[in-house]
């Protein structure tokens, strides 16, 4: 669970490859506990508007984007003919910029929009568009699980924006971390686990967001330090999470899964409630940065956790392992 309110076939074609494709298969089959958790930099499509301002000219002060009838919330995908993905993107186009109208496509709740802006010259002689951008998003989150390749599944749940919507990733950074607090859950409110980025250099990188997860891949990554296991169906009854509050080291917490839900391919399969009495005493329940933390039934992985219930900690939602592997 990132820091944004929310607690990431083989084909046989010809007999003469079954053996070459089986071998495959069951290498993609090899999976490896997460439990740790991660620093991400995700880029994502775009750059959102999270403020919108006068500029002041020497007419007196002007708002082109919201002339221009631009929202907060808003995704802007393009000026003219330029791709933006960032606000230096922005910069660019402004500093290139003379006079006319800028033809600006933007993404709202899904549905793309083409507007007309026009940008106002500030007293410093500087075109401006009067908006704050956030391109990159930065958080934590935890794995789930590893493969063999490297590449991982984390979170169980999208990042996604305030409204919902799942952010479209077009690459990102990942970075080891380390948790140094915990901000405990209360009643009425999600608490979370503080933590810090090890190092300035990715140790690897972002390759999608999704509805299961956000996905990546670890480079040279070394399966020798991690536990190789198998995954299984969940069912109610007794269980572990393996999960990081303090350090940078996973422990196992005991956990009790009430519900199943085989029927859907959401990431709220599974109803949790944590049982491990030194769990609630350090966390009062499930945190955000938790999302991800793997789900373990007789040594087996059989999902994470995803959400938590925000009027009692203790309990909370988590997603079915193969609802993860199928992305």
């Amino acid at each position: 669970m990132m820091r944004l309110k929310k607690l990431c076939a083989v084909i046989i074609l010809v007999l003469s490859l079954t053996l070459f494709s089986t071998s495959v298969k069951a290498q993609e089959l090899e999976f490896y506990l997460g439990g740790d958790v991660l620093g991400f930099t995700i880029k994502t499509e775009g750059a959102t508007v999270v403020g919108t301002c006068d500029v002041i000219t020497k007419e007196g002060l002007k708002s082109p984007c919201k002339q221009a009838g631009i929202i907060v919330g808003d995704i802007i995908l393009s000026l003219g003919s330029i791709a933006v993905n960032s606000a230096n993107d922005v910069a660019t186009v402004l500093d290139d910029y003379s006079s006319g109208e800028i033809v600006t496509k933007i993404s709202r709740n899904g549905e793309t929009i083409l507007l007309d802006i026009v940008p106002a010259l500030d007293v410093l002689g500087d075109y401006k568009l009067g908006v704050y951008l956030r391109d990159d998003l930065t958080g934590l989150g935890t794995v789930t699980f590893y493969r063999s390749d490297g590449s991982f599944g984390s979170l169980g749940h999208p990042v996604s924006d305030e409204k919902g919507s799942v952010y479209s990733v077009i690459g990102g950074d990942v970075y080891s971390s380390c948790i140094v607090g915990v901000n405990k859950a209360t009643r009425g409110r999600a608490g979370e686990l503080k933590g810090m980025f090890i190092g300035d250099k990715p140790i690897g990188s972002i390759t999608k967001n999704t509805n299961v997860g956000l996905y990546g891949k670890i480079n040279n990554f070394d399966k020798g330090t991690k536990t190789k296991i198998e995954t299984a169906k969940a069912k109610q009854g007794k269980a572990k999470i393996y999960s990081t509050i303090d350090g940078i080291t996973p422990k196992y917490y005991d956990i009790d899964i009430v519900k199943v839900d085989n029927l859907t391919s959401s990431n709220k399969n599974l109803v949790i409630k944590i049982s491990d009495k030194e769990l609630l005493k350090s966390t009062g329940g499930i945190l955000q940065g938790m999302s991800g933390s793997p789900i373990l039934q007789d040594g087996k992985l059989v999902g994470a956790v995803t959400h938590v219930f925000i009027n009692d900690s203790s309990r909370g939602y988590g997603i079915l392992i193969e609802n993860m592997i199928k992305k």
